[in-house]
C-alpha cells in the first residue's frame, strides 16, 4: 500500500491504495472507516455482523474511482472483477484471511450494482453472480428462475460440489441487480515490455514459411479462472492491440497475390501445422477452450482452440459467413463462399464448405472432412453472418 499525505484535514482518514492493473497503476482512496475486522470463524451471523459495520463505513470513494475507471477505460465485467479482486488484495490479502478477502470482493460488487451472493457449505465461503449465460465447468444454482455462478470456485479446486449442502446467506442490498456476462470486447492494453517474440514456421503448397509473432504471457494468468463459455463467446474474444498487429499485418503480407480460397486455405494450414496438437485432458486435466490469443500463446491446442483461432482470422481477414459443426468427438467449421467447394453442408439455404483447421489422419483439403466424421451426426453450435 502506498500512503500519502493530503493538505486538507478532512482528507487525512484516508489512505492512497496503489492498483497495479495491467499498463495501469491506479489509485484507489479508501477511507479507514472502510477497514473492517472478520473472525477465521465463518458463520452466517458473523458475515452479517461484517456487512452491518461495513454498510455503515464511508465505502463510496472507493466504489466510485473503480467505477470511474472501469466506464473511463470500457471494462467489460470479466475485467473489472479482476480489478475488484486486486483491490480486495490491497486492502484484505487472501493470504491473511481468506474470509474476508472473500467478502471485500463480494461486498464492492454488489455495490458497482452486480446481483451477488454469499452462501455457506461447511466452513467454505463461496461467492456467487448472476449470469444469464451458458457456463459449463463451475457450480451454480437457480433462484428465482435466475442462474447463480461460484466465481471463486478455482479456490476449492479439491470440493465435490455434488456432495454438498450449501446455504445462501440472504442479504438483501438495494440496487444490487446487474447480471454479470463473461463475454469480452477487448483487452486491456498492456506494457510493451510484457510481450515476447514467437517463431511461426509451417508449410503450404511446398513453401515453407517462417515469421515471428508478439505473444503475451500475461494472458495465461489474465484468463487462469476464466470458464468454459459457449463457442460465440470464446470465438469473438479480441487480440491485444501488439498481438493483432504482429500477426494480421505478417498474414495479410503473405496473403498478397492469393484468391480468397487460396487465402483461407493458407489460413488453415496455419492454424492446422504451426501449433502442436494434444487433447486438454492430456493438457490440463479438464476441459478448457482457449481464447485465440491463447491459442497463440500456447505450445500445444486442441480442436475446439483451432476452430475458434481460424474463425477469428477468417472473420478478420475476410469476413465470410460461418458455422461451427460439433460432432460426439470433434468440432470444425465451415465457410460459404461464392461457390461452394466439394460436398457442402447446407444450412437455412446457405451452402457452407468444411475447412478443417485441425491435423487429422487423412491430409484434407477445402471442402473435405475426415472419413471418420462423413457419417456422424453434428449440430451447428454457432452461426456466424457478417454485419448481423
Amino acid at each position: 500500500m502506498i500512503f500519502h499525505a493530503h493538505e486538507s484535514y478532512a482528507q487525512w482518514n484516508r489512505q492512497e491504495v496503489s492498483i497495479d492493473f495491467y499498463s495501469d497503476s491506479i489509485e484507489v482512496p479508501v477511507e479507514h472507516s472502510f477497514n473492517i475486522p472478520f473472525s477465521s470463524i465463518i458463520s452466517e451471523q458473523n458475515i452479517k455482523d461484517f456487512y452491518l459495520n461495513i454498510a455503515l463505513s464511508d465505502f463510496n470513494s472507493t466504489i466510485q474511482a473503480l467505477l470511474n475507471y472501469k466506464f473511463t477505460h470500457k471494462l467489460d465485467d470479466w475485467f473489472y472483477y479482476q480489478l475488484v479482486r486486486k483491490t480486495a488484495q490491497e486492502i484484505s490479502p487472501k493470504e491473511d484471511n481468506y474470509y474476508r478477502y472473500t467478502l471485500y470482493k463480494w461486498f464492492i460488487m454488489a455495490q458497482s450494482g452486480y446481483d451477488v451472493h454469499l452462501a455457506i457449505s461447511e466452513q467454505q465461503l463461496l461467492f456467487y453472480v448472476r449470469s444469464d449465460e451458458n457456463i459449463y465447468d463451475i457450480p451454480f444454482y437457480i433462484k428465482n428462475n435466475q442462474q447463480y455462478v461460484c466465481l471463486n470456485r478455482h479456490d476449492y479446486k479439491q470440493t465435490d460440489f455434488n456432495n454438498q449442502t450449501v446455504f445462501e446467506v440472504e442479504i438483501p442490498i438495494d440496487k444490487a441487480i446487474n447480471v454479470f456476462s463473461y463475454k469480452i470486447s477487448q483487452l486491456p492494453d498492456f506494457k510493451l515490455s510484457a510481450y515476447t517474440e514467437k517463431d511461426i514456421h509451417f508449410d503450404y503448397h511446398e513453401n515453407a514459411y517462417e515469421f515471428k509473432i508478439k505473444i503475451n504471457p500475461q494472458l495465461k494468468a489474465v484468463f487462469a479462472n476464466y470458464p468454459v463459455v459457449d463457442f460465440a463467446s470464446y470465438f469473438n474474444i479480441p487480440l491485444s492491440k501488439t498481438t493483432y498487429s504482429s500477426l494480421i499485418n505478417t498474414l495479410k503480407t503473405n496473403l498478397q497475390g492469393m484468391n480468397q480460397k487460396e487465402g483461407v486455405e493458407y489460413l488453415m494450414h496455419f492454424t492446422r501445422y504451426a501449433f502442436s496438437y494434444e487433447n486438454d485432458q492430456e493438457n490440463y486435466g479438464k476441459e478448457k477452450r482457449l481464447s485465440p490469443e491463447l491459442t497463440l500463446l500456447s505450445d500445444h491446442s486442441d480442436c475446439d482452440d483451432r476452430v475458434g483461432l481460424f474463425f477469428y482470422l477468417v472473420k478478420e481477414i475476410y469476413n465470410l459467413p460461418m458455422i461451427t459443426l460439433l460432432y460426439p468427438t470433434h468440432v470444425t467449421i465451415a465457410i460459404s463462399f461464392d461457390k461452394p467447394i466439394g460436398r457442402p453442408v447446407v444450412y437455412k439455404g446457405r451452402k457452407y464448405s468444411v475447412c478443417e483447421p485441425t491435423p487429422q489422419y487423412e491430409s484434407l483439403s477445402l471442402g473435405q472432412i475426415s472419413s471418420e466424421l462423413r457419417k456422424m451426426p453434428y449440430q451447428v453450435v454457432y452461426e456466424y453472418t457478417p454485419n448481423n
